[in-house]
């Protein structure tokens, strides 16, 4: 009787270590478990660049403007241009430029006015050829304050910058002016999502033969 009390002890004794064992793993395993699920989550994603509050290219309200007379070549015009800007002459042409932004002048004798047909025909295959992804040309006739002129609108990538490398997309604004058989051609550019529309307007109704 003794024995079998003794192994009904030891069976007893089994059954609960098992049960603990079991308890034991199973706990185990749940916290493995949720600690792969934690390690597994996604990190967190860097929050966007902050947004200029002035978009690149855009003229300053406060932008002075002073005339150009030219003193060689062609002579008979004025135009106001940026006040401050970069100056490069270069045979007939002159430009002016600061950052993203350029005011080119051209002069060339003619013998007849520019019109839109002709600016179309002649004018824009040049540019297709000169300008890097030309594109989107558009010619009008427009009022300026020396009165009827062409306009062409088009847009083109910059020349690659020397530091960084980067290229701009790029806006144009071409008028062609023509009295007495000299035309000036004032070619405005900058980035396509500046707001130069008013700078632009100032330039070109500046404008004035002499």
């Amino acid at each position: 009787m003794s024995y079998t009390r003794t192994s009904a002890g030891v069976v007893v004794l089994t059954v609960v270590a098992a049960v603990i064992a079991g308890c034991s793993g199973s706990s185990s395993g749940t916290q493995s478990s949720s600690g792969s699920a934690v390690s597994s989550a996604s990190p967190a994603q860097p929050s966007p660049a902050p947004t200029e509050s002035n978009p690149p290219g855009d003229i300053p309200d406060n932008q002075v403007y002073v005339t150009y007379r030219p003193t060689s070549g062609f002579t008979g015009f004025t135009v106001k241009v940026p006040e401050g800007w970069a100056r490069t002459d270069k045979g007939a042409t002159t430009v002016f430029t600061d950052k993203l932004n350029s005011v080119r002048i051209t002069t060339a004798a003619a013998s007849t006015a520019p019109t839109v047909a002709s600016v179309t025909n002649t004018v824009v295959p040049q540019l297709r050829s000169q300008v890097p992804k030309f594109a989107s040309p558009k010619a009008s006739q427009v009022t300026r304050h020396a009165g009827q002129v062409v306009l062409l609108t088009y847009q083109g990538d910059s020349a690659k910058d020397p530091v960084t490398g980067k290229v701009v997309r790029d806006a144009f604004e071409r008028y062609a002016f023509y009295r007495q058989g000299h035309e000036v051609d004032l070619t405005l550019s900058g980035p396509v999502n500046a707001d130069n529309v008013d700078p632009w307007r100032t330039v070109s109704d500046s404008f004035a033969w002499r």
